[in-house]
């Protein structure tokens, strides 16, 4: 495990990365999703596409990466392209899991791979329809202390840069980018995905001009059990969009 200083908009962000298979030239860089980290990335595709250079990144506010700076999508995007800057290298390949999917779609990568990746904005349930309504009814009252009852669990315990960027990215419609992307893009879903619903994998690779979709067995983390499977489809796939 290493850590890069980066500086981005008169900000230090430390970041932990990890390589593996460090003798390689072609690039594999490995992007995780909203309140997780690199760990679970390595975890699922540390022994394959040997072929490659793996690069497990924890972004910013996420693993062991600090972050003390209230950020968009397109900052991480910017941060992770300076990062790989730093070490001197190039991605041919981004693969992004959830939040980690729209990163990778802005770096432009010859070959992009998205893993139930987040950015078309989702019909929100009657309940959490109810908790914004409550909220924004009670914040003119200064009861801010019924906003933190409701906040997500995916920003518990989370400093006030990270709960701010949370809210700029979770409800981000992102396709305009994927239909921008030129990137071969390989887009695998979990058919019981809840997070990312299956239906909104399919709209992504329609609207990505060179996509294949795959839709597999499995809930927001499917790739932790077809991990084979997805290296095999990119080392196939990928090889061809570079050749």
């Amino acid at each position: 495990m290493a850590s890069k200083e980066i500086e981005y908009k008169n900000k230090t962000f430390q970041l932990s990365y990890e390589l593996v298979n460090p003798t390689q030239d072609q690039v594999l860089l490995v992007l995780h999703g909203w309140g997780s980290n690199k760990e679970i990335m390595k975890q699922a595709f540390g022994a394959t596409l040997t072929e490659y250079k793996h690069i497990y990144l924890d972004m910013p506010g996420f693993g062991k990466s600090s972050n003390a700076m209230i950020l968009t999508t397109e900052d991480y995007a910017r941060i992770v392209q300076l990062f790989l800057d730093t070490l001197g290298v190039t991605a041919t390949i981004a693969m992004g899991h959830s939040f980690g999917g729209k990163v990778s779609t802005l770096l432009h990568t010859p070959c992009l791979v998205l893993l139930s990746s987040a950015g078309v904005v989702t019909e929100k349930p009657w309940s959490i329809k109810l908790k914004i309504a409550t909220v924004k009814f009670l914040k003119p009252l200064g009861m801010t202390f019924i906003r933190d009852m409701f906040k997500s669990k995916d920003v518990e315990n989370m400093s006030h840069e990270m709960y701010e960027t949370f809210k700029n990215v979770v409800d981000e419609d992102f396709e305009a980018s994927f239909a921008k992307s030129r990137s071969k893009a390989l887009c695998f879903w979990g058919e019981e995905d809840t997070a990312t619903p299956l239906y909104t994998g399919e709209k992504i690779a329609a609207l990505i001009e060179n996509s294949e979709f795959y839709p597999l067995d499995g809930d927001h983390f499917f790739f932790l059990k077809h991990a084979q499977f997805i290296a095999q489809t990119i080392t196939k796939k990928c090889k061809e969009a570079t050749q």
